[in-house]
């Protein structure tokens, strides 16, 4: 569904971060990612949270969205 999968299955963090959100045995876990382009999706990584995202997380999603823009080749996979 792309950008219009919403809540309860992902939502809006803030600056073009978007959260997947799934739970396991009470667990509930995050998948931060944003877009790369309109053909890319980009997963920053992963957390586990009681309440919200960490503020220190949503950033280390911008810094890595930031590197991915500046050099998009080098964080692709080439099989």
């Amino acid at each position: 569904m792309g950008n219009q999968l919403h809540r309860p299955e992902a939502d809006y963090l803030r600056d073009g971060i978007f959260e997947l959100r799934a739970g396991y045995q009470g667990i509930h876990y995050r998948i931060l990612y944003f877009f790369s382009g309109k053909a890319a999706v980009v997963l920053s990584h992963g957390i586990t949270k009681e309440r919200e995202v960490p503020a220190k997380e949503i950033d280390r999603a911008i810094q890595r969205r930031e590197q991915v823009k500046s050099d998009f080749e080098q964080y692709t996979f080439q099989p």
